[in-house]
C-alpha cells in the first residue's frame, strides 16, 4: 500500500504537470524545492534570484529544514527538488553531487583555542559543542568525523537555528563546528575566531536530489542544470 501511494502521488503531480504545459506550451509552472539549513541561508536566495531572471514564467517555492526532513518531503511528493549537505538514505531518491563544502571549527575570541595556532583534535574532547539538531547534516557530518577518529564529546546546547549557534558561541558558551560559509563574515568581523586543527577535517558535499519517479518539467531540469554546472554558479555569484 505504500509503495503504491508513492507512485500514486507522482502520477497525480504528472496530470497535473501535463496540463499545465499543454495549455502554456513554454518554460513555466511552479518549482518546489527544499533546500537544508545552510544551503538555504548561504547558496539558494542567489540561485533562485538569478533562476527567475531567466525564466520568469516560473514561480518558484521554498521550504527549508534539516536533510531528513526534506527527504521525507520528496518521498511524499510534497517537493519538486531537494539541496541537502546530508547524506540521503532512501533507495528511492537520486542524488547528484553539486559542490564541496567545508566545516570548521569555532570558537569566542576569549576562548583558549583562539591563542591557540592549531588545536589537537584530543583537545575537543574536554569542549562542551553547540551543535545542530539530529537529522542537519552539518551534524550528520561532524559525528561521523569525530567517530572515525574516536573522538568522544559532549553537547551543552542543541538548536537548529544557526544563528542562534553562532549567537552562542560567540559569547563564551561553548564551541561548534559550522560550515564556512555560515561562519566567514563573523570571523572577518573578530566575533568569532577558526582556529585550525591537526590532521582532521570536516568535509561534505552538497547534493541535488530528487524522486526517481519523478518526471523532470523543464524548469525542473533547468534549475538542476543550473547546480550541477560551475559555470552557471559561478554566473550566479556574480549576479548576486
Amino acid at each position: 500500500g505504500e509503495k503504491l501511494l508513492s507512485y500514486a502521488r507522482h502520477i497525480i503531480r504528472m496530470n497535473s504537470e501535463i496540463e499545465r504545459n499543454m495549455q502554456s506550451l513554454q518554460t513555466a509552472g511552479t518549482l518546489r524545492i527544499g533546500a537544508s539549513v545552510t544551503v538555504g541561508a548561504y547558496l539558494l536566495p542567489e540561485m533562485v534570484s538569478a533562476y527567475e531572471r531567466v525564466y520568469p514564467a516560473v514561480r518558484v517555492e521554498v521550504v527549508e529544514s534539516n536533510t531528513r526532513l526534506i527527504e521525507e518531503y520528496l518521498l511524499a511528493d510534497r517537493l519538486d527538488l531537494g539541496i541537502v549537505e546530508g547524506e540521503i538514505f532512501s533507495p528511492e531518491l537520486l542524488s547528484l553531487p553539486m559542490q564541496k563544502d567545508e566545516l570548521i571549527l569555532v570558537c569566542s575570541p576569549a576562548h583558549r583555542f583562539a591563542a591557540c595556532e592549531s588545536v589537537d583534535p584530543a583537545e575537543l574532547e574536554k569542549e562542551a559543542f553547540i551543535i545542530r539538531e539530529e537529522g542537519s547534516g552539518t551534524r550528520k557530518t561532524f559525528e561521523s568525523v569525530m567517530a572515525s577518529h574516536q573522538l568522544l564529546w559532549h553537547a551543552s546546547w542543541v538548536c537548529s537555528n544557526a544563528d542562534t549557534i553562532r549567537k552562542a558561541v560567540s559569547r563564551g558558551f561553548g564551541v561548534t563546528v559550522l560550515s564556512r560559509l555560515s561562519v566567514a563574515d563573523a570571523i572577518a568581523e573578530g566575533t568569532l575566531c577558526a582556529p585550525s586543527l591537526q590532521k582532521i577535517r570536516f568535509e561534505r558535499t552538497f547534493q541535488v536530489v530528487y524522486h526517481r519517479n519523478k518526471y523532470r518539467t523543464p524548469a525542473m531540469q533547468q534549475f538542476i542544470d543550473a547546480c550541477l554546472k560551475p559555470v552557471i554558479r559561478e554566473e550566479v555569484g556574480s549576479n548576486a
